[in-house]
């Protein structure tokens, strides 16, 4: 006989299933592809564990490999903003709330808890743990607009200001990443592919 704890999260898994559908706005390094919140994820966990080492304070990389693999789950409910949206506020705290307790709610209430907490430290940003995992998140679409000439800063227009507003997290878990980063954007100014206005 199978437990409830097993079958709830054999239902968890199924649902997150969903997660593979959720488009981005930003493609794939040198495509034309758009990514899904499922590799953007994944790839976000490489990221943190090959990066880790340049964080400004130590980190628990498991945690942040955590946060960065679940931080976009909700987005199965609230769909996925995008972060130079000019009519949705891309923190979407109220609609992503409900997601994060129906979704994370399918696991036995030890496993929700402890991911519905991890979820929301990432959301609040403050510890070391969420710092780096949040630029992490702020770096790979960066590299993938600059590996695009431009990508969905030009497919949207977005400027210099709100693109260096935005990547800017990134310092709060790295200057050594942000110092790079900084460079990424003056550099995709000087080519042209991101307009200073």
């Amino acid at each position: 006989m199978y437990t409830e704890d097993l079958l709830n999260q054999i239902a968890f898994i199924k649902e997150i299933d969903k997660v593979k559908y959720i488009q981005r706005k930003t493609k794939l390094f040198n495509s034309d592809r758009c990514e899904n919140d499922a590799e953007h994820s994944w790839h976000l966990a490489l990221m943190a564990i090959v990066l880790a080492e340049h964080s400004d304070e130590p980190i628990d990389v498991l945690k942040v490999v955590k946060m960065v693999l679940i931080h976009d789950i909700v987005e199965i409910d609230a769909g996925d903003v995008f972060i130079y949206d000019t009519v949705k506020n891309h923190s979407n705290t109220d609609e992503e709330r409900l997601a994060a307790n129906r979704i994370f709610g399918l696991l036995p209430k030890n496993q929700a808890e402890e991911l519905i907490a991890i979820w929301e430290e990432f959301e609040a940003g403050e510890t070391n743990e969420a710092k780096f995992a949040k630029s992490m998140d702020r770096l790979e679409p960066l590299l993938q607009n600059t590996s695009n000439n431009g990508g969905t800063w030009k497919e949207f227009g977005v400027n210099y200001d709100k693109v260096y507003e935005k990547k800017s997290v990134i310092k709060e878990g790295s200057k050594s990443i942000w110092n790079y980063a900084e460079g990424l954007i003056n550099e995709s100014v000087a080519k042209g592919i991101l307009k200073k206005e």
